[in-house]
């Protein structure tokens, strides 16, 4: 009897065992779907964070092909000429962009490079030396015209100090990449409406000529014009421009500091320092004269040091110079384009009791440029002032400024020899 209740109770305690177990394993079957589910958006997460650190590294990766560019072009330079050392000195990658009615050209980058003891094969750009640097630049040109048009890539470079204009020198680097050869004689410098074609440009300059560009701080690129005749500069469209390109941090500097000022040619040139003493802008006097509307928009004193190239010009300022800069608007309403050239004022000074003419030298506007029929366009004058005189007699007396009269870019008069009176202060 005994051995019966206890196979019972044996039989019984089995039971509640399996429910018991039973139970647990439905309670975590249960609990599954919610862990999956977190699993499974954890392993979303991951799987985004890697999709974007795969961005990321092919962003990184794309700004590293970009910039390869140079890389390749600068290691093919060093093989090239046998050099012993090829040093980026400076670099720069912000895009500067010129437009010319309908056609755009930018500077997308440069790269300074120094070469050290190369072939004496090369020697000969680089001034008969076997030291020196080479600019290396990417330009694009595009025509967004629904017309054919020429452009010749002739990109000269010079700063203050050379002895002559810098050219592409095509055996430093592949041939097949340089903007030359990609619009050359063979195409007749043929551009294609719609066309957009990107190029390298190498300035090599000897050790000496680089280090006077280095004192400079930079040095300019003329942007030339696009034609519809190959053959015929007259056929020009809009106005040819100009690239700085600086060559340290320094002459960034210089250079973001001259932007403040009137780009007339001590500036455009980099001829020295200007330190702003005094400046109006939105004037808004306007006068008519000829068939133009002539607005006097405001002007710009600043003490002026020129640099020692540029000192011999101003050898007979014993006491200093100041620049003044005025800034006209000219709506160009008649038949003829109006020259800017070839445009003269005089300054009345100490309440009108002395006068001086515009100073040519510092215009800068390139011969026959002008402002054509129907367009509007900016019109500088510039004149030179003694400091002393300016700083004892002049500066808080009556400026007044007669312009004109107006000729075309032949010098023909179209005003009938009439002239504009503005007052500036």
């Amino acid at each position: 009897m005994n051995k019966k209740w206890m196979l019972l109770f044996g039989a019984l305690l089995s039971v509640f065992i399996i429910s018991g177990c039973g139970a647990d394993k439905k309670a975590s079957t249960e609990e599954k779907p919610a862990a999956a589910e977190e699993k499974a958006a954890g392993s979303e997460d991951e799987a985004k964070a890697v999709d974007t650190a795969a961005d990321a590294d092919k962003d990184a990766s794309d700004g590293k092909e970009e910039a390869a560019d140079f890389a390749e072009l600068i290691d093919y330079m060093k093989t090239e000429t046998d050099a012993e050392e090829a040093t980026v000195l400076y670099e720069n990658t912000e895009p500067q962009t010129h437009e010319m009615e309908g056609v755009t050209v930018s500077l997308d980058s440069y790269s300074l490079v120094e070469l050290k003891d190369f072939h004496t094969d090369y020697s000969i750009p680089f001034n008969d030396e076997t030291n020196g640097g080479v600019i290396l630049a990417s330009y694009t040109v595009k025509n967004d015209t629904d017309k054919d048009l020429y452009y010749t890539p002739f990109m000269y470079m010079s700063f203050t100090g050379a002895t002559k204009d810098y050219n592409n020198y095509k055996d430093l680097i592949p041939e097949e990449g340089q903007l030359p050869t990609k619009l050359s004689p063979d195409n007749k410098y043929e551009l294609k409406a719609g066309e957009t074609i990107t190029g390298t440009y190498a300035y090599p300059m000897g050790a000496t000529h680089l280090k006077t560009a280095m004192e400079s701080g930079s040095v300019t690129v003329e942007v030339p014009a696009p034609t519809t005749d190959p053959d015929d500069l007259s056929t020009a469209l809009g106005t040819k421009g100009q690239f700085t390109i600086d060559l340290s941090e320094e002459g960034a500097e210089k250079t973001e500091a001259n932007a403040a000022f009137y780009q007339d040619l001590a500036s455009v040139d980099n001829m020295g320092e200007k330190t702003m003493i005094e400046e109006k802008e939105g004037i808004g006097q306007s006068q008519e004269l000829g068939d133009a509307t002539v607005t006097l928009d405001g002007y710009q004193f600043a003490e002026f040091t020129p640099n020692e190239y540029e000192a011999p010009r101003f050898e007979n300022f014993k006491n200093g110079v100041v620049l003044l800069t005025v800034k006209f608007n000219v709506d160009n309403k008649g038949s003829d384009n109006i020259g800017l050239d070839n445009m003269g004022s005089n300054l009345y000074v100490n309440d009108g009791s002395q006068y001086q003419m515009s100073e040519r030298m510092l215009s800068p506007y390139e011969y026959q440029e002008s402002i054509a029929a129907g367009e509007s366009g900016e019109l500088l004058q510039v004149f030179v002032l003694d400091k002393e005189q300016y700083e004892k007699i002049w500066k808080d007396k009556a400026f007044e400024i007669e312009l004109g009269p107006l000729y075309d870019e032949n010098a023909e008069d179209i005003s009938k020899g009439k002239k504009a009176e503005f007052k500036l202060k």
